[in-house]
């Protein structure tokens, strides 16, 4: 189904055909914790991997926050997430607040094709030769 409406990949890993067609361009929360237990900031120059935001914990920022997602898709949301506390939080996304409003415009962009936060992750593992285990994540 997914596979027909992207108009396909030219050369597809094993597995992902299966996940695409069970979840579409999106994380289920076993892509989602795979996708998180990678993810890190540099502190003094050294890797230092995050601890993952739980779907619980970000709902909860979210709800503190006055915000509701429209178009949020499984683990979307928990992917971004934890994307932007190793990659922004405390620099350009200055505290938790800024975070569930940018959730928010990521999640609910207006002019965004569904599932382009799922194939900037799968365009980051290609390029970084980091490739997902498809079938584990069924």
């Amino acid at each position: 189904m997914y596979l027909k409406y992207c108009g396909g990949y030219d050369e597809i890993p094993d597995g992902m055909d299966r996940y695409l067609n069970m979840y579409g361009p999106h994380f289920n929360k076993k892509l989602c914790e795979e996708a998180a237990k990678r993810m890190y900031t540099e502190v003094n120059g050294k890797k230092q991997y995050i601890t993952p935001y739980t779907k619980e914990q970000v709902e909860a920022l979210l709800k503190s926050n006055n915000i509701q997602l429209e178009r949020d898709v499984m683990y979307d949301s928990i992917y971004i997430a934890n994307m932007v506390k190793a990659d922004f939080l405390g620099k350009a996304v200055p505290s938790e607040q800024h975070l569930a409003k940018y959730i928010k415009d990521a999640i609910d962009d207006p002019d965004a094709i569904p599932g382009y936060i799922f194939n900037r992750f799968f365009a980051d593992c290609m390029f970084m030769d980091k490739p997902i285990e498809w079938e584990d994540m069924l």
